[in-house]
């Protein structure tokens, strides 16, 4: 770790730490024609996925499977959720999102609605959906034995309030990421309630993982659009669709590239989900300067500069290496 990014990750602690002391099945998504590649390029040889699952995931770039983590570890990351919001517990370097128009928050009278969790590495209880088994041996088929978390979110869709902010743009993961190579990181995206069309689930674009990362920005919408929401600035709006609805513990695992977003939530109550990017731990940093990720660059550093009064000594690699965290194997360049 670099001497900025240590000196990042101790403001961090210092400013926020408190002073006292399995079937598995391809989704519905089988509805999706898919031949047989030349070669397997997205996942790796083992024992757990069948030759159809690899096949769809090299095909589509996504893979569902039903029923993986436990109704009794969900309700405890809820539980956990509800603490943050109520402010019983502060977690360092942890970044709590607020929707733009939505004045009702879940749990906090007088507060807007936390839309998001982000960077829950140092909770121990978040962070222990990163660490599950049953996640772990799936990501190994993607990335390999080295795993490394990478970026953790825990997503609180809340009610529309009619300004359709509780979308989220059509994207692609790997514009947030300065590390490669693409195919060697994976998304794992579990449900932590039902998850239909109404409560705003995930509409992935089938095959669009085998492209190129995109140019993204801010979309243009009328109601707004919430902070880091960035969007693909031109895809087929043809391109066949899926909308992935799940039930409590059925877990997504997808590709960085794979161009996904998610609808507005037309229901009353919030929709909750857990996720993990995990990266291997032989992938390396890039610099992306004078490509289309210069722009959530600037973005990032601007936001640590204001938040923790630190200079352009921290650099947006930085930023990414204080949050991974090795949850398997070795941490070889990572």
């Amino acid at each position: 770790m670099s001497r900025p990014a240590e000196r990042l990750r101790v403001f961090i602690n210092h400013l926020d730490r408190p002073s006292a002391g399995i079937r598995a099945a391809p989704t519905s998504a089988q509805t999706v024609s898919y031949g047989h590649p030349q070669r397997l390029r997205y996942t790796l040889d083992n024992d757990l996925l069948t030759p159809e699952q690899r096949l769809f995931y090299e095909e589509n770039g996504f893979l569902l499977i039903r029923n993986l983590v436990s109704k009794q570890d969900i309700d405890r990351f809820r539980r956990e959720f509800e603490r943050i919001c109520r402010q019983e517990i502060k977690v360092p370097g942890l970044v709590v999102m607020r929707d733009v128009a939505i004045a009702k928050s879940e749990f906090v009278p007088d507060q807007r609605a936390v839309s998001k969790l982000q960077d829950f590495q140092e909770d121990p209880e978040l962070f222990r959906y990163c660490s599950l088994p049953e996640i772990l041996k799936y990501v190994e088929c993607f990335i390999g034995p080295n795993i490394m978390a990478m970026h953790t979110m825990l997503i609180n869709k809340p009610p529309d309030a009619g300004k359709k902010t509780s979308r989220h743009p059509m994207h692609q993961d790997l514009h947030y990421f300065p590390f490669r190579p693409v195919d060697r990181i994976v998304c794992a995206w579990t449900a932590m309630e039902t998850v239909n069309r109404q409560n705003g689930c995930l509409v992935v674009l089938p095959g669009s993982h085998k492209g190129t990362l995109q140019e993204h920005d801010y979309p243009e919408w009328e109601g707004g659009v919430n902070k880091m929401y960035h969007g693909v600035r031109d895809y087929d709006p043809e391109h066949p669709r899926v909308h992935l609805e799940m039930e409590k513990g059925d877990t997504v695992f997808f590709h960085p590239l794979l161009i996904h977003g998610s609808g507005m939530n037309q229901t009353q109550g919030f929709r909750k989900a857990i996720s993990c990017h995990y990266a291997s731990g032989d992938c390396y940093y890039i610099d992306v300067k004078g490509t289309t990720q210069e722009n959530i660059e600037k973005e990032v550093k601007e936001i640590v500069a204001r938040k923790y009064a630190v200079g352009d000594e921290v650099t947006f690699k930085d930023t990414w290496v204080i949050r991974g965290r090795l949850v398997q194997g070795e941490r070889i360049s990572m």
